[in-house]
């Protein structure tokens, strides 16, 4: 059977499991490369005497703003990893757990990420703002401030939580954006790789079940990479809001949704001067969510004043990376 796991030697796809390769602490799955005739595996554990949970709960304490010897005291392990042996894994990490060449050295940990959970159709979520990557990302960019408000004003009362909850009146009528299926025009996204699928391939190694895979990779790459801002943010699209993007010539037929359309966008970035919303999608290849996308995309639109051609959506697991521009979903050249 064919895996979709690139060759780090040729990256070919041609790829087929090879065993499990057996270590005192932690085993770990082998592949073999039918174009090169190269065996590897997904996580590298080479000369590595701690399983790669510790190794990665190491790199994402340090990048929250904890010292090295805090960090070995915070490790449940026996024995206790060194210093240097900490700070050669925060090193090794640096190329994917980029945010640590942003990394003050004063910082205190509790700041880093502000969280908040909310019930949404009787569901918790946990909102979370890295404080440190939002302010230094949109400082000296005037445009990207009305984001930065939207994202602040979710934690008060300013933010119209009531309609994500069952009791609200119009609840009955409301569509999940997951759940919206509405007339599209044809785009082909964009297949390749990016720094997501490595950081969401190494977080799966921390989620115990597949329950906490979604949490587990949002707490994991907003905490270590350089780019992503908020994570679980709430969104909502109103008929005033669908009536306007037509006014403005987009292909929507107001009649497809019942509004407000709700939903949360699992990561958000800022990067290359446009914001690049994200979501998790297990078995990535197999899916096409573009409607849902291009929903949150268009609600986030809305509740910025930003123009649509400021955004890039992209879902992704640890082999597949697909983006597009929603834009192209819904408005002709």
């Amino acid at each position: 059977m064919q895996i979709k796991i690139k060759c780090p030697n040729c990256s070919s796809k041609l790829i087929k499991k090879a065993g499990i390769k057996k270590r005192k602490i932690q085993s770990s799955q082998r592949y073999f490369c039918k174009n090169c005739n190269k065996t590897f595996t997904l996580q590298s554990t080479k000369n590595k005497t701690y399983p790669i949970t510790t190794i990665l709960k190491a790199i994402s304490l340090y990048n929250l703003g904890y010292s090295q010897s805090q960090i070995q005291k915070l490790l449940k392990t026996n024995p206790k990893p060194s210093q240097k042996t900490i700070s050669n894994w925060i090193n090794e990490s640096k190329p994917i757990a980029t945010y640590s060449r942003l990394r003050t050295k004063v910082q205190d940990p509790s700041e880093t990420i502000q969280q908040y959970t909310f019930m949404h159709n009787n569901l918790p979520y946990k909102f979370q703002i890295h404080n440190f990557k939002l302010n230094y990302l949109t400082s000296n960019n005037e445009k990207f401030q009305k984001l930065k408000l939207y994202l602040e004003k979710i934690p008060n009362s300013q933010f119209p939580h009531h309609i994500f909850k069952p009791n609200h009146q119009f609840q009955d009528k409301l569509d999940r954006s997951s759940q919206t299926k509405f007339k599209t025009l044809n785009i082909r996204p964009l297949e390749k790789q990016n720094l997501a699928n490595k950081l969401c391939s190494l977080a799966l190694n921390l989620a115990k079940t597949n329950k906490q895979r979604h949490q587990t990779i949002q707490d994991f790459i907003l905490t270590n990479d350089s780019v992503t801002i908020a994570a679980e943010i709430p969104i909502y699209l109103t008929y005033d809001d669908i009536l306007y993007f037509n006014a403005h010539n987009f292909n929507l037929n107001p009649d497809d949704f019942k509004t407000p359309v709700t939903g949360h966008i699992d990561l958000l970035q800022i990067r290359s001067g446009l914001v690049h919303i994200l979501d998790y999608k297990p078995n990535a290849d197999k899916i096409y969510p573009i409607e849902q996308l291009t929903m949150y995309a268009l609600a986030l639109a809305s509740k910025t004043k930003f123009p649509l051609t400021l955004f890039k959506c992209a879902w992704f697991d640890e082999n597949n990376y697909y983006e597009f521009f929603p834009l192209h979903v819904v408005k002709t050249k």
